[in-house]
């Protein structure tokens, strides 16, 4: 009756939540912590290590990682703090960019050092930063420069360097020594021993007053760059600190609220001014959004009730503007659901790479509310459900996913399933909690064991959020087959795969692209073929460098990259946000039906436009299986310009393989010939000089 009546009342809760669209402080805990845990958590954790090998394990050697730095800070108080990268001695506090790099600092003097800005928006660097031991103390000179490693001389030598040298170096460095702070934190609240509370309050008020001090970057070419910029970093999608800084906060502050009492409203004003300038830049169509969203309710988490504040933001504000508003550069989350999610099939309008992205933070989402809020997300999101049953659609035989737009080949990010079983298990949903039970088994064989092999990361988070989960033993692993479909189509990316089965070794598959949604290539109609437990025909991904990077922009998001045919040498159109969609003229089998039988035959056909030379493009792909170990593709493709005048239709197709040789139909030879007269000098697209 019990299980009955907490369901009952937590069923009340989320219809009263999904009604009223707002979150009450009466409904919220008064305590601290209250982000990863709550004040009760402490016993809780105590009898998880005593009980569990793993989490004993990993508290010992947490508390061993930050005994090395207690032990020197006994002796020398500012030994870890000192290491920040600040502004020790200009106390800048204003930070001017010049697009992507950093430039100078300016403004008055602040009364205190402030927080030092990170030197690009890529990770490209001629200088490393030193280890923690050996980075200068208070390292700063009147021209704003840091002391790291120049990579390019023998021994890597420490010199004075200009910030925009570094990379995200600094930010980096930052993130470590908070790291620290935050588990010595942890261990505080676990022991409470005053030692490691010292220890991360000194590097917590140092870098927080530093925040409160210092302003927002302007971009003095006053470009998009001004749009996106951070406290912290270039992007307001990567103040990857907060994720140190909330549970620094969270589990030490009852310690500061008593020894630093003069400082708690400078703490809340600098996490709200941060919370203030992610909603103000960032992107809110996409992943980003929620990356955003995330670090506003970690930090709505933590602060008090509104009606601490003069200006009426606190906990309540920031948690219903991430559930409910919406401005120019930030979305709520159910609009966007709304605007990315196709409601027929759960896809996300991303390519894989970043839906998995998007999936995997609207889960942790779901984890958030059930845990700190305790209501279930998904009775006012069920698409989230929906979408994750969906993942397994993106699956090649050998369980790698399809790597259409900005997509690296890698296996599925099981996560967001974990999360599922999670909130089912919360809520009472024993079909939920079934289903996808069975199928984290069926894609993960060791599900929900815990090995001494490291698997079980030496964090807080793994007491926590990040524990190992608990499955019912009696729910066997399910069959792939009954998880995907013979024949898939998403419009809202424009991609449809084909399949005769899922065996690892003798199951084909043909995925086909266009390009709609986000993180897009200009690729036509793509497509990437799988046999002999292999992506034969693989797409090439988005480069070393990502989309930032030159051979990203010659070549790995244009059409001689694909599997396609570009036309005269100059077909192209914008990547990234693309709106180039092929159009599904005819198809077999029936469309997204899982569990059912798949065909010996599958085939489908497509229309596009290229749209740089006008040429009508259609293309038909089909399998055609023999026996249950074999068979064959069928690919047409045909393209024609519009208006007439072709030059070279190039059909460009990757093989995995030693060699390749193309026959005529009666088995003879082509005798193909290498050439070097396809080349950017041809006054063709660049991509043809990389082939």
């Amino acid at each position: 009756m019990k299980k009955i009546s907490a369901f009952v009342v937590l069923l009340w809760l989320c219809a009263s939540v999904a009604a009223q669209g707002k979150v009450d402080s009466q409904d919220l805990p008064q305590g601290h912590p209250r982000y990863l845990t709550h004040p009760q958590g402490r016993e809780e954790t105590l009898g998880l290590i005593e009980k569990e090998a793993w989490a004993k394990d990993v508290f010992a050697k947490l508390k061993q990682r930050v005994d090395n730095y207690a032990n020197r800070t006994d002796t020398q108080p500012d030994w870890l703090y000192s290491r920040l990268a600040m502004y020790w001695k200009s106390h800048a506090t204003e930070v001017y960019v010049r697009g992507e790099a950093f430039d100078h600092t300016g403004g008055a003097k602040a009364p205190a050092p402030t927080v030092r800005y990170t030197g690009t928006r890529g990770t490209m660097a001629t200088y490393g930063r030193p280890k923690l031991e050996d980075v200068v103390p208070y390292d700063d000179d009147e021209a704003g420069n840091v002391t790291f490693h120049n990579n390019t001389l023998p021994g890597r030598p420490l010199e004075k360097v200009h910030p925009s040298k570094t990379g995200r170096n600094i930010e980096s460095l930052n993130r470590e020594i908070m790291g620290i702070a935050r588990d010595a934190a942890f261990l505080y609240w676990m022991t409470e021993d005053e030692r490691y509370a010292r220890l991360a309050a000194g590097v917590f008020d140092t870098y927080m007053t530093g925040i409160y001090y210092r302003g927002v970057p302007i971009d003095l070419n006053h470009g998009h760059q001004q749009t996106l910029v951070g406290m912290s970093s270039f992007e307001v999608i990567h103040e990857d600190i907060l994720y140190d800084l909330v549970p620094l906060y969270d589990f030490l502050y009852n310690y500061l609220q008593t020894h630093y009492t003069n400082k708690m409203a400078i703490y809340a004003s600098a996490f709200k001014k941060w919370a203030e300038n992610i909603i103000a830049n960032g992107v809110p169509h996409n992943n980003w959004n929620l990356m955003q969203a995330r670090y506003i309710m970690n930090i709505g988490m933590v602060l008090e009730d509104d009606k601490h504040y003069a200006d009426g933001k606190g906990r309540e504000y920031y948690i219903n503007y991430v559930l409910n508003q919406s401005s120019i550069r930030q979305w709520s989350l159910k609009k966007l659901a709304e605007y990315g999610y196709d409601p027929q099939t759960g896809v996300w309008a991303e390519c894989p790479g970043y839906s998995s992205v998007v999936l995997n933070d609207y889960t942790s989402f779901t984890t958030l509310f059930d845990r700190n809020l305790h209501f279930d997300l998904t009775q006012v999101l069920p698409i989230i459900p929906r979408a994750v049953a969906v993942m397994p659609q993106y699956l090649f035989p050998n369980r790698m996913v399809c790597g259409f737009g900005d997509t690296h080949p890698s296996f599925l990010n099981t996560t967001p399933i974990k999360r599922m079983i999670q909130n089912a298990q919360m809520n009472n949903k024993p079909e939920q909690e079934t289903y996808f039970t069975a199928l984290l088994k069926c894609l993960d064989s060791s599900a929900g064991e815990v090995k001494n092999n490291g698997k079980v990361p030496v964090a807080v988070t793994s007491f926590f959020e990040d524990k190992p989960l608990e499955l019912n033993p009696d729910i066997q692993a399910g069959r792939i087959e009954d998880y995907v479909s013979p024949f898939f189509y998403a419009p809202n990316v424009s991609w449809l795969v084909q399949r005769n089965g899922m065996h690892p070794r003798h199951s084909l598959m043909v995925s086909v692209n266009g390009s709609m949604g986000n993180h897009m290539h200009a690729n036509g109609i793509s497509m990437e073929l799988y046999g002999k437990g292999y992506v034969l025909g693989p797409d090439a991904g988005i480069g070393q460098y990502l989309y930032s990077g030159l051979d990203y922009a010659e070549y790995y998001s244009q059409f001689p990259s694909h599997n396609t045919v570009c036309v005269d040498g100059i077909s192209a159109y914008p990547v990234m946000k693309s709106n180039h969609a092929f159009r599904l003229q005819s198809a077999f089998p029936a469309q997204n039906i899982t569990g059912r039988t798949f065909p010996t035959v599958t085939y489908s056909e497509v229309y596009f436009r290229e749209p740089e030379s006008q040429a009508d493009q259609t293309r038909l792909n089909s399998i055609v299986s023999v026996g249950e170990k074999g068979g064959y593709y069928v690919d047409v493709f045909r393209s024609r310009k519009a208006e007439g005048g072709d030059k070279m239709h190039d059909y460009f197709y990757h093989n995995l393989g030693q060699t390749m040789r193309l026959t005529a139909s009666d088995g003879t030879d082509l005798h193909l010939q290498p050439t070097e007269e396809l080349a950017f000098a041809g006054a063709h697209l660049y991509a043809y000089s990389y082939i």
